[in-house]
Protein backbone atom coordinates (compact mmCIF):
# COMPACT_ATOMS: atom_id res chain seq x y z
CA UNK A 1 0.00 0.00 0.00
CA UNK A 2 0.91 3.27 -0.78
CA UNK A 3 3.04 5.32 2.03
CA UNK A 4 -0.02 8.33 3.06
CA UNK A 5 -2.20 5.19 3.48
CA UNK A 6 0.05 3.36 5.35
CA UNK A 7 0.43 5.99 7.78
CA UNK A 8 -3.53 6.78 7.96
CA UNK A 9 -4.01 2.66 8.81
CA UNK A 10 -0.88 2.94 11.44
CA UNK A 11 -2.00 6.00 13.39
CA UNK A 12 -6.18 5.10 13.07
CA UNK A 13 -5.12 1.45 14.88
CA UNK A 14 -2.87 2.72 17.46
CA UNK A 15 -5.38 5.88 18.34
CA UNK A 16 -8.42 2.98 18.56
CA UNK A 17 -6.56 1.20 20.94
CA UNK A 18 -5.26 4.12 23.29
CA UNK A 19 -8.84 5.36 22.75
CA UNK A 20 -10.26 1.39 24.26
CA UNK A 21 -7.66 2.22 27.01
CA UNK A 22 -8.92 5.88 28.06
CA UNK A 23 -12.75 4.22 28.05
CA UNK A 24 -11.71 1.90 30.48
CA UNK A 25 -9.72 3.70 32.91
CA UNK A 26 -11.84 6.77 32.56
CA UNK A 27 -14.98 4.41 33.91
CA UNK A 28 -12.93 3.62 36.55
CA UNK A 29 -12.83 6.74 38.51
CA UNK A 30 -16.51 6.69 39.66
CA UNK A 31 -16.75 9.57 41.80
CA UNK A 32 -20.02 8.76 43.62
CA UNK A 33 -20.26 4.88 43.77
CA UNK A 34 -23.51 3.50 44.89
CA UNK A 35 -25.92 5.93 43.73
CA UNK A 36 -28.21 5.62 41.10
CA UNK A 37 -27.67 6.91 36.95
CA UNK A 38 -31.64 7.56 37.25
CA UNK A 39 -32.58 5.07 35.00
CA UNK A 40 -35.53 2.88 35.61
CA UNK A 41 -36.23 -0.31 33.91
CA UNK A 42 -39.29 -2.42 34.61
CA UNK A 43 -38.52 -1.72 38.37
CA UNK A 44 -35.09 -2.13 38.23
CA UNK A 45 -32.54 0.44 38.68
CA UNK A 46 -29.33 0.92 37.54
CA UNK A 47 -26.42 1.54 39.34
CA UNK A 48 -23.45 3.88 38.69
CA UNK A 49 -20.66 1.50 39.39
CA UNK A 50 -17.49 0.69 38.05
CA UNK A 51 -16.70 -2.51 36.00
CA UNK A 52 -15.84 -5.26 38.13
CA UNK A 53 -11.64 -5.33 38.49
CA UNK A 54 -11.78 -8.99 37.46
CA UNK A 55 -13.54 -7.86 33.95
CA UNK A 56 -11.48 -4.29 33.86
CA UNK A 57 -8.15 -6.28 33.67
CA UNK A 58 -9.41 -9.30 31.31
CA UNK A 59 -10.25 -5.81 28.60
CA UNK A 60 -6.43 -4.28 29.83
CA UNK A 61 -5.11 -7.94 28.81
CA UNK A 62 -6.51 -7.91 25.43
CA UNK A 63 -5.23 -4.45 24.69
CA UNK A 64 -1.87 -5.94 26.00
CA UNK A 65 -2.28 -9.08 23.72
CA UNK A 66 -3.06 -6.82 20.86
CA UNK A 67 -0.31 -4.86 21.05
CA UNK A 68 1.82 -8.02 21.16
CA UNK A 69 0.42 -9.48 18.07
CA UNK A 70 0.74 -6.20 16.10
CA UNK A 71 3.95 -5.95 17.00
CA UNK A 72 4.82 -9.75 16.04
CA UNK A 73 2.63 -9.88 12.61
CA UNK A 74 2.03 -7.49 10.10
CA UNK A 75 -0.81 -5.31 10.67
CA UNK A 76 0.43 -1.61 10.95
CA UNK A 77 0.55 -0.60 7.62
CA UNK A 78 3.73 -1.63 5.52
CA UNK A 79 5.24 -2.78 8.93
CA UNK A 80 6.01 -5.99 8.77
CA UNK A 81 6.52 -7.38 12.33
CA UNK A 82 9.34 -8.27 13.62
CA UNK A 83 8.09 -12.16 13.30
CA UNK A 84 8.65 -11.70 9.20
CA UNK A 85 5.30 -13.89 8.74
CA UNK A 86 3.58 -12.98 5.43
CA UNK A 87 0.37 -15.22 4.16
CA UNK A 88 2.87 -15.59 0.51
CA UNK A 89 5.48 -16.74 2.92
CA UNK A 90 3.08 -18.93 4.89
CA UNK A 91 1.92 -20.54 1.61
CA UNK A 92 5.13 -20.89 0.21
CA UNK A 93 6.46 -22.94 3.47
CA UNK A 94 3.21 -25.06 2.87
CA UNK A 95 4.12 -25.36 -0.93
CA UNK A 96 7.37 -27.13 -0.15
CA UNK A 97 6.45 -29.34 2.70
CA UNK A 98 3.20 -30.59 0.25
CA UNK A 99 5.90 -31.40 -2.93
CA UNK A 100 8.03 -32.88 -0.32
CA UNK A 101 5.47 -35.26 0.67
CA UNK A 102 3.16 -35.67 -2.29
CA UNK A 103 6.13 -34.50 -4.95
CA UNK A 104 7.12 -38.77 -5.69
CA UNK A 105 3.55 -40.02 -6.76
CA UNK A 106 3.75 -37.03 -9.26
CA UNK A 107 7.50 -38.00 -10.20
CA UNK A 108 6.45 -41.76 -10.95
CA UNK A 109 4.95 -41.01 -13.89
CA UNK A 110 7.65 -38.85 -15.36
CA UNK A 111 8.87 -41.20 -17.54
CA UNK A 112 5.15 -42.07 -19.29
CA UNK A 113 4.41 -40.79 -22.29
CA UNK A 114 0.52 -38.92 -22.40
CA UNK A 115 -1.01 -41.67 -24.34
CA UNK A 116 0.27 -43.97 -21.86
CA UNK A 117 -1.12 -41.88 -18.58
CA UNK A 118 -4.66 -41.36 -20.39
CA UNK A 119 -4.84 -45.13 -20.26
CA UNK A 120 -3.65 -44.91 -16.24
CA UNK A 121 -6.72 -44.75 -14.00
CA UNK A 122 -4.79 -43.62 -10.90
CA UNK A 123 -3.33 -40.80 -13.37
CA UNK A 124 -5.87 -39.78 -14.87
CA UNK A 125 -7.93 -39.39 -11.57
CA UNK A 126 -5.13 -37.30 -10.16
CA UNK A 127 -5.11 -35.44 -13.19
CA UNK A 128 -8.52 -34.89 -13.06
CA UNK A 129 -8.31 -33.02 -9.79
CA UNK A 130 -5.14 -30.79 -11.06
CA UNK A 131 -7.75 -29.97 -14.13
CA UNK A 132 -10.92 -29.46 -11.74
CA UNK A 133 -8.34 -26.60 -9.47
CA UNK A 134 -6.40 -24.99 -12.39
CA UNK A 135 -8.20 -25.23 -16.36
CA UNK A 136 -12.01 -26.13 -15.42
CA UNK A 137 -12.75 -22.13 -14.53
CA UNK A 138 -12.34 -21.27 -18.40
CA UNK A 139 -12.57 -24.99 -20.38
CA UNK A 140 -15.48 -26.24 -18.21
CA UNK A 141 -16.00 -29.40 -16.05
CA UNK A 142 -16.41 -31.38 -18.83
CA UNK A 143 -13.70 -29.31 -20.99
CA UNK A 144 -15.98 -28.55 -23.85
CA UNK A 145 -14.73 -25.05 -23.12
CA UNK A 146 -17.04 -21.63 -23.64
CA UNK A 147 -16.99 -18.58 -25.75
CA UNK A 148 -13.70 -17.84 -26.44
CA UNK A 149 -12.29 -20.98 -24.43
CA UNK A 150 -10.97 -24.02 -26.78
CA UNK A 151 -12.92 -27.27 -26.69
CA UNK A 152 -10.28 -29.88 -25.44
CA UNK A 153 -12.63 -32.80 -26.66
CA UNK A 154 -12.44 -32.55 -29.97
CA UNK A 155 -9.51 -33.09 -32.80
CA UNK A 156 -8.95 -28.97 -33.30
CA UNK A 157 -6.01 -27.93 -31.61
CA UNK A 158 -5.03 -24.19 -32.43
CA UNK A 159 -1.33 -24.70 -30.74
CA UNK A 160 -0.89 -28.57 -32.34
CA UNK A 161 -1.59 -31.57 -30.13
CA UNK A 162 1.77 -33.69 -29.97
CA UNK A 163 2.89 -34.64 -26.38
CA UNK A 164 5.91 -31.80 -26.58
CA UNK A 165 2.96 -28.70 -28.19
CA UNK A 166 0.67 -29.88 -25.56
CA UNK A 167 3.24 -29.31 -22.26
CA UNK A 168 4.71 -25.89 -24.24
CA UNK A 169 0.85 -25.00 -24.15
CA UNK A 170 0.69 -25.73 -20.21
CA UNK A 171 3.92 -24.96 -18.94
CA UNK A 172 4.16 -21.60 -20.63
CA UNK A 173 1.30 -20.20 -21.63
CA UNK A 174 -0.33 -18.97 -25.03
CA UNK A 175 -0.74 -15.39 -26.34
CA UNK A 176 -2.81 -15.63 -29.32
CA UNK A 177 -3.05 -12.11 -31.32
CA UNK A 178 -5.45 -10.71 -34.21
CA UNK A 179 -5.63 -7.54 -35.44
CA UNK A 180 -8.61 -5.79 -36.20
CA UNK A 181 -8.62 -4.75 -39.86
CA UNK A 182 -11.57 -1.94 -39.50
CA UNK A 183 -9.49 1.31 -40.71
CA UNK A 184 -7.51 -0.67 -43.25
CA UNK A 185 -11.12 -2.88 -44.83
CA UNK A 186 -13.69 -0.71 -43.68
CA UNK A 187 -17.31 -1.18 -43.83
CA UNK A 188 -17.71 -2.52 -47.37
CA UNK A 189 -14.33 -4.72 -46.83
CA UNK A 190 -15.29 -6.37 -43.57
CA UNK A 191 -18.52 -7.54 -45.44
CA UNK A 192 -17.01 -8.72 -48.34
CA UNK A 193 -13.96 -10.93 -45.86
CA UNK A 194 -16.98 -12.02 -44.14
CA UNK A 195 -18.38 -13.74 -46.94
CA UNK A 196 -15.17 -15.51 -48.23
CA UNK A 197 -14.59 -16.56 -44.96
CA UNK A 198 -18.11 -18.03 -44.66
CA UNK A 199 -17.19 -20.08 -48.18
CA UNK A 200 -14.05 -20.84 -46.48
CA UNK A 201 -16.25 -22.63 -44.20
CA UNK A 202 -18.46 -24.63 -46.47
CA UNK A 203 -21.33 -22.40 -45.77
CA UNK A 204 -24.65 -22.31 -48.06
CA UNK A 205 -26.02 -18.77 -49.60
CA UNK A 206 -23.12 -16.69 -49.34
CA UNK A 207 -22.64 -14.05 -51.66
CA UNK A 208 -20.45 -15.21 -54.53
CA UNK A 209 -19.45 -11.78 -55.91
CA UNK A 210 -19.03 -10.21 -52.16
CA UNK A 211 -16.78 -13.16 -51.07
CA UNK A 212 -14.22 -13.14 -54.60
CA UNK A 213 -14.09 -9.64 -53.54
CA UNK A 214 -13.24 -11.34 -50.08
CA UNK A 215 -10.56 -13.51 -51.14
CA UNK A 216 -8.60 -10.86 -52.55
CA UNK A 217 -8.14 -8.99 -49.02
CA UNK A 218 -7.52 -12.61 -47.60
CA UNK A 219 -4.68 -13.05 -49.69
CA UNK A 220 -3.56 -9.70 -48.96
CA UNK A 221 -3.50 -9.46 -45.54
CA UNK A 222 -4.75 -13.00 -43.73
CA UNK A 223 -2.62 -15.29 -45.93
CA UNK A 224 0.07 -15.07 -43.70
CA UNK A 225 -1.29 -16.46 -40.65
CA UNK A 226 -4.16 -18.68 -41.74
CA UNK A 227 -2.43 -20.18 -44.57
CA UNK A 228 -3.50 -19.82 -49.00
CA UNK A 229 -5.89 -22.72 -48.14
CA UNK A 230 -7.55 -20.95 -45.04
CA UNK A 231 -6.62 -23.78 -42.69
CA UNK A 232 -4.64 -21.83 -40.13
CA UNK A 233 -0.61 -22.21 -39.13
CA UNK A 234 -0.04 -24.00 -35.82
CA UNK A 235 3.28 -21.88 -35.36
CA UNK A 236 0.63 -18.61 -34.96
CA UNK A 237 -2.05 -20.32 -32.90
CA UNK A 238 -4.41 -19.33 -36.48
CA UNK A 239 -7.50 -21.39 -36.70
CA UNK A 240 -8.48 -23.39 -39.19
CA UNK A 241 -11.79 -21.35 -41.38
CA UNK A 242 -12.45 -24.52 -43.32
CA UNK A 243 -14.39 -26.16 -40.55
CA UNK A 244 -17.48 -25.12 -38.54
CA UNK A 245 -15.16 -24.97 -35.45
CA UNK A 246 -15.44 -21.05 -34.26
CA UNK A 247 -14.27 -19.88 -30.61
CA UNK A 248 -16.19 -16.71 -30.76
CA UNK A 249 -19.55 -17.92 -32.51
CA UNK A 250 -19.94 -18.70 -36.27
CA UNK A 251 -22.54 -16.39 -37.20
CA UNK A 252 -22.20 -13.45 -40.15
CA UNK A 253 -22.42 -11.32 -37.48
CA UNK A 254 -19.42 -12.66 -35.24
CA UNK A 255 -17.23 -13.13 -37.77
CA UNK A 256 -17.61 -9.68 -39.06
CA UNK A 257 -17.05 -8.33 -35.49
CA UNK A 258 -13.70 -10.59 -35.61
CA UNK A 259 -12.27 -9.43 -38.30
CA UNK A 260 -13.17 -5.42 -37.42
CA UNK A 261 -11.77 -5.30 -34.26
CA UNK A 262 -9.65 -8.17 -33.72
CA UNK A 263 -9.07 -10.52 -31.26
CA UNK A 264 -6.60 -11.17 -28.03
CA UNK A 265 -6.28 -14.88 -26.69
CA UNK A 266 -4.24 -15.42 -23.26
CA UNK A 267 -3.62 -18.55 -21.53
CA UNK A 268 -1.55 -18.26 -18.37
CA UNK A 269 1.24 -20.64 -17.76
CA UNK A 270 1.12 -22.94 -15.09
CA UNK A 271 5.12 -24.15 -14.68
CA UNK A 272 5.87 -21.74 -11.67
CA UNK A 273 2.43 -22.78 -10.16
CA UNK A 274 2.47 -26.63 -10.43
CA UNK A 275 5.73 -27.63 -11.73
CA UNK A 276 6.90 -30.37 -14.47
CA UNK A 277 5.54 -32.90 -13.03
CA UNK A 278 2.04 -31.90 -12.22
CA UNK A 279 1.73 -30.59 -15.49
CA UNK A 280 3.29 -33.89 -16.93
CA UNK A 281 0.05 -35.59 -14.90
CA UNK A 282 -2.57 -32.89 -16.37
CA UNK A 283 -1.11 -33.03 -19.68
CA UNK A 284 -2.65 -36.94 -19.71
CA UNK A 285 -5.92 -35.78 -18.39
CA UNK A 286 -5.96 -33.63 -21.29
CA UNK A 287 -5.15 -36.50 -23.97
CA UNK A 288 -7.49 -38.72 -22.16
CA UNK A 289 -9.97 -36.17 -22.72
CA UNK A 290 -9.47 -35.75 -26.56
CA UNK A 291 -8.60 -39.68 -26.69
CA UNK A 292 -11.59 -41.22 -24.77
Amino acid sequence: MSTGFSIFVTLGTILSMVGFFLLLYMNRKIENPGETTGHNYDGIEEYDNPLPSWWYWWFILTIIYGAGYLNYYPGLGNFQGIGGWSSVGALEQDQVLADAKYGPIYAQYRDYTLDELAETPAAVKMGQRIYASNCAVCHGADGKGSFGFPNLTDEEWLWGNTDEDIHTTILGGRNAYMNGWETVLGDDGIMEATEYVLQLAGREGVDTELAAKGAVHFGTFCIACHGADGKGMKIFGAPNLTNEIWLYGNSRSRIAHVIRHGRNGVMPAFEQRLGKDKVHIVAGYVRSLSNP
